[in-house]
């Protein structure tokens, strides 16, 4: 699913938010492929159009997303653009999933794009709300493992959601490290070396990613040259929250789509200083 332009420039693999069905994102995709980026939405297992659904049979975490589905959808984006500069990107743990992945796989993209993004540990909130946030990481694991799968949509907080995916975000978010089980690699240390060129909106009165937790995430890819905007209700025409951009992405959109500038048969170096610079 996504839009792909007559003349793309570049290429973008989008990762959604939890919970979150990728025709959601249709407005972001439409926004990015009128600035020349063809645009693909990758689908979470468990919703949308995805035909599994978590469940005491079916279960799941960041290893089957990160070693599995990902690279799926890259490999798509690559039989239906081929030669372009690639960028992943995503929102809220779509940004956290494609930094992991980017570590873990520096050649699946040239660049790096993080919308109302950051990590969930606790300890990168501030206070007082920092202080609730250890017993909600430890109960959701919990009753994601009673209940065979997290019941998202009945609390009103992503959606239904594979216990092992819950556990391997609880982890993280306890912890401040970026850890899956069944996954070999150090992904602390695969972020570490990471050195796309990174570009983040930040939402103003977004309480789900702060600058705090932003800036833990981005401090976690050290060699990365970033670049920050932080985006308010009259730069976007609607509230500058974790999801509201979503409906009106334009101004998102336009800033994101101002760094690639080369086109596939220019040298992909000057695309890389576009996105670390623009």
């Amino acid at each position: 699913m996504g839009r792909l332009p007559a003349r793309p420039r570049a290429s973008l693999l989008w990762l959604p938010a939890l919970g979150v069905a990728a025709r959601h994102y249709l407005p972001l995709a439409d926004a990015l492929a009128g600035h020349g980026i063809a645009t693909f939405l990758h689908e979470w297992r468990g919703h949308g159009s995805s035909t599994l659904r978590a469940g005491r049979r079916h279960d799941w975490g960041y290893k089957a997303l990160l070693e599995d589905d990902i690279p799926a959808s890259e490999a798509a984006v690559a039989r239906s653009a081929p030669g372009l500069p690639r960028i992943i990107g995503g929102h809220s743990i779509g940004g956290q999933l494609a930094s992991c992945r980017l570590g873990l796989s520096p050649a699946a993209a040239d660049a790096l794009w993080l919308v109302a993004s950051g990590a969930p540990y606790w300890r990168a909130f501030p206070t007082p709300r920092r202080w609730a946030l250890p017993l909600a990481y430890r109960f959701m694991p919990w009753l994601a493992k009673v209940n065979g799968h997290f019941p998202g949509k009945r609390l009103r907080f992503a959606g239904n959601e594979a216990r092992s995916l819950i556990g391997d975000w609880g982890r993280t978010a306890i912890s401040g490290r970026y850890a899956a089980r069944g996954v070999d690699v150090d992904l602390e240390a695969a972020l570490a070396r990471a050195d796309a060129g990174v570009r983040a909106a930040l939402m103003a009165d977004d309480w789900l990613a702060p600058r705090s937790s932003l800036d833990f995430l981005l401090s976690k890819m050290p060699r990365a040259e970033t670049d920050v905007r932080t985006f308010d209700a009259d730069d976007l025409g609607t509230p500058a929250d974790h999801f509201a951009w979503m409906k009106q992405p334009a101004a998102v959109a336009r800033w994101l789509a101002a760094a690639p500038a080369s086109r596939p048969d220019d040298d992909l170096e000057r695309f890389q200083a576009a996105s670390r610079s623009a």
